[in-house]
């Protein structure tokens, strides 16, 4: 058992012992320049003890959890640029001190005079487990080793964070949350901070339904934290060093009643004006689940399309993240219909765990179109970004350039 401060010794010495272990997490949320929230579940209620500082010094700060299985910890006072670790202790079985504690890490959000910023982005990690065949013979489940190899490469990148595309599970219910995003993504979650652009299955496969409304609620606003606005966490936008990342809900094209609307006078669509129009010359990146444009089997979603491409245009967006078909398809930047290099570039990221499905028709729009499953690496330096795309096998897919 590792030494611990004379402040959580104290504690220990005052709080009932129970036997606990760490079943969820840790995973970080919510990042900004100064501030981080980390999350954890357990498996019975009990006190945590979560230390930090800035590394290598993880034994800076000492901040207790009350006695609960939800943890979650808001760390304030912190300083941008900068990386952190942590370490975060519950009771050992024997109920006399701690377990070996879970370690982790975390950066800060850049400020301004940064020119640097490196992402990872994936999507839809839903997918459900396999029945068997009549004979009752297990049909292998591809979608779990998907999962693990695509988190085994991710570990070993030196991302700032990770956008989803939406479905993190494939019903939206938080009891299969665990199988399919926290345990196999763990070593990512741990220290790389999250932000989701809400995907159809968040609302439910009730989401049509009037009676649909706590879905979200009980299944996922409970157990996440996104960068606060006047609908986090259905839509909202954070700056780090030179770019603006803007997270939009385009569910309620997709039949969630409950989700914002996208009409051109509606509240997210101003609020998505006022953010390209706030940004100044900084990157503009867009995440959202729908696609504008796809060839996959799905298609393109003509409600988002004709609602927000021509803002994307007007407003400067270079990069649009997108889920909703299972394959990964990047398209020539689009400007007014047609490929032209003032327009904005499209990337469909929509099959991290879903069986890949191939392309369904052909268009001009189209720049690569491969169907496997896939994660991406941005790396924003200055006026260029590049973003890779790799399957779970780690070969590289796609690569493109794209200019300020």
């Amino acid at each position: 058992m590792k030494k611990l401060s004379l402040f959580s010794v104290l504690i220990l010495a005052v709080c009932p012992l129970q036997a606990a272990q760490l079943i969820r997490g840790p995973y970080i949320e919510d990042p900004t320049q100064t501030t981080m929230v980390l999350r954890w579940q357990t498996d019975e209620a009990t006190p945590s003890w979560l230390e930090y500082g800035p590394a290598p010094r993880c034994n800076q700060i000492m901040t207790l959890t009350p006695e609960a299985t939800q943890h979650k910890a808001i760390l304030y006072g912190l300083v941008p640029n900068q990386d952190f670790c942590y370490r975060i202790y519950v009771n050992n079985t024997a109920g006399d001190g701690v377990q070996e504690p879970v370690e982790g890490s975390f950066r800060t959000l850049y400020s301004a005079e940064r020119k640097v910023v490196n992402f990872l982005a994936l999507g839809a990690t839903g997918a459900d487990i396999p029945l068997p065949l009549p004979d009752g013979t297990p049909v292998p489940d591809e979608a779990a080793q998907a999962r693990t190899q695509l988190a085994a490469l991710m570990a070993q990148e030196n991302a700032d964070f990770l956008i989803h595309t939406g479905n993190l599970t494939h019903s939206g219910l938080n009891e299969d949350a665990d199988r399919e995003f926290f345990e196999p993504f763990r070593p990512v979650l741990a220290k790389t901070p999250l932000f989701v652009a809400l995907g159809p299955n968040e609302y439910g496969p009730d989401r049509e339904n009037r009676d649909s409304k706590s879905f979200l609620r009980s299944n996922y606003s409970r157990y996440h934290d996104m960068s606060w606005s006047n609908a986090t966490p259905k839509y909202y936008s954070f700056d780090t060093a030179n770019a603006r990342f803007i997270f939009l809900d385009t569910n309620v094209a997709e039949g969630a009643v409950w989700g914002p609307e996208i009409a051109e006078n509606s509240a997210q669509v101003k609020w998505l004006k006022s953010m390209l129009s706030s940004a100044g010359e900084k990157w503009k990146i867009v995440v959202m689940n729908a696609p504008a444009y796809s060839t996959g089997t799905r298609g393109p979603n003509n409600e988002v399309a004709l609602n927000l491409i021509e803002i994307f245009e007007n407003y400067g967006v270079k990069l649009v993240l997108q889920g909703g078909d299972a394959n990964y398809e990047r398209t020539f930047p689009m400007f007014r219909g047609e490929p032209n290099p003032r327009g904005v570039t499209y990337v469909t990221l929509g099959t991290a765990a879903p069986t890949p499905q191939k392309r369904a028709h052909s268009d001009s729009s189209t720049a690569r179109f491969v169907a496997a499953r896939h994660y991406a690496s941005g790396k924003i330096v200055d006026r260029k970004l590049t973003l890779k795309v790799y399957n779970n096998l780690g070969k590289e897919l796609d690569t493109v350039e794209i200019y300020q």
